[in-house]
């Protein structure tokens, strides 16, 4: 049995006939029909019955062309995978990020990204910062974003950006008629923390400490984006920055800019000694796109309120950051 007689079978079957199989391969029926007899010799049994000058599948052969056809439809594949290496040094790409830029920044980036290659697979995954490190040295993903209480030994790394954090909490709030908030202001008030091995979360803590202020931490959670959930449901007070914030903003979350500054940091990861594949370079220039255009709002509301809270998330594009 070779490649041969298992693509002139295949031919008959899709085709119908031995002529229109010999049309297809551009070969004569006589070598279709030879073709047949030394595979079924090979295989030990019938393919087709001869009825009247006509070849009918057997049992047998409809059972074999199953699989001959998932071997031909895998061969398919690998020609389009072949191409796809030829043209972008790779066929699928995968990412993996934290919470906030996954919900945000990522899928931006992934818009403009198939623009550009639109027949490219793309595997996106969300995870915690510890999580997409480890996706990314164990050489599964191509690409990670994570904030920066990872380990950063043994993978390649670069800043992806560096921004202020701010207070989000619920319309309302006592804390909501303040342009800044301070320390002082958050002793004793129910707050939504983040986790504790948050760098940021520990920088915070140490502003806190100075100042001699106690939150009264209600809620922990490793994700900036359920602290904006968490906070607009009225639990308490917590720490985020603007592209967590996305979304929530719009359905009444107040955020104010908190003093002393204190910053997050997320780095973007790739797999350590690999050269970067064009693709991973355009996700890449994707991702620092999204990151600089930031969310597109729709009619914003022109109150005092809002122009405050517009204030305290508008800031250079490389200060944009968060959890």
């Amino acid at each position: 049995m070779n490649h041969r007689q298992l693509e002139v079978f295949n031919a008959v079957m899709i085709s119908g006939s031995a002529s229109r199989a010999a049309e297809l391969l551009q070969v004569t029926q006589p070598a279709v029909s030879r073709a047949i007899a030394d595979l079924e010799a090979a295989i030990g049994f019938s393919l087709f019955d001869r009825v009247r000058g006509r070849l009918v599948p057997t049992p047998e052969g409809q059972m074999f062309f199953s699989d001959v056809r998932s071997s031909f439809i895998g061969l398919d594949r690998l020609r389009t995978s072949a191409a796809r290496i030829r043209d972008f040094g790779s066929g699928t790409i995968r990412i993996a990020s934290l919470a906030a830029y996954g919900n945000t920044v990522v899928p931006r980036a992934i818009r403009m990204f198939r623009g550009q290659h639109p027949d490219i697979a793309i595997t996106f995954q969300i995870a915690l910062s510890a999580q997409v490190r480890d996706l990314v040295v164990n050489g599964n993903f191509s690409i990670g974003l994570a904030a920066d209480e990872v380990n950063l030994t043994g993978v390649e790394h670069r800043v992806f950006s560096t921004g202020r954090a701010s207070c989000v909490m619920p319309p309302g709030h006592p804390l909501a008629a303040k342009a800044v908030i301070r320390p002082a202001d958050l002793d004793g008030v129910p707050f939504i923390a983040l986790s504790a091995e948050d760098r940021a979360r520990a920088r915070f803590n140490t502003v806190l400490d100075a100042a001699g202020a106690r939150p009264n931490v209600v809620v922990e959670t490793p994700f900036a984006a359920t602290v904006c959930a968490l906070a607009l449901e009225g639990i308490g007070v917590g720490l985020t920055q603007a592209v967590a914030a996305e979304g929530f903003l719009e359905r009444g979350l107040v955020m104010r800019p908190f003093e002393p500054e204190v910053y997050f940091k997320t780095y973007l990861l790739f797999r350590p000694d690999t050269q970067k594949s064009i693709l991973v370079k355009h996700l890449v220039a994707a991702l620092m796109a999204a990151r600089d255009q930031g969310p597109i709002r729709t009619a914003p509301s022109r109150s005092r309120s809002s122009a405050c809270e517009k204030a305290s998330v508008q800031r250079p594009a490389t200060s944009r950051r968060t959890r």
